[in-house]
């Protein structure tokens, strides 16, 4: 069974900074392509930010430069680092890992929400 973990989301002013981190069991990490997505109210889950196995990374266009995505394979985490908050990045945002076995729709975390006051 594949569990994401998030974590570090929470309540911040415009401008701030938060991280978050999600932590999955399993040694299929190392390969794995991860995500992170977020979802706003009344809106379609968006991707914000993904890495592959090798480190190349990928970003929507309105995070780039302020987010950057990370990930430490000999603790199963991947980070999101968001700077320059703004009220438009307030969602849950969730974790997904796409590996072997499921390359498809991945894994999913339970999501953290992140809300960014004006």
């Amino acid at each position: 069974q594949v569990q994401l973990v998030e974590s570090g989301g929470g309540l911040v002013q415009a401008g701030g900074s938060l991280k978050l981190s999600c932590t999955t069991s399993g040694s299929i990490f190392s390969i794995a392509i991860m995500g992170w997505y977020r979802q706003a109210p009344g809106k379609q889950r968006e991707l914000v930010a993904n890495i592959n196995s090798v480190g190349s990374t990928n970003y929507a266009d309105s995070v780039k430069g302020r987010f950057t995505i990370s990930r430490d394979n000999a603790k199963n985490t991947v980070y999101l680092q968001m700077n320059s908050l703004k009220p438009e990045d307030t969602a849950v945002y969730y974790c997904n890992m796409k590996t072997h076995g499921n390359w498809g729709q991945g894994y999913w975390g339970r999501g953290t929400q992140v809300t960014v006051s004006s």
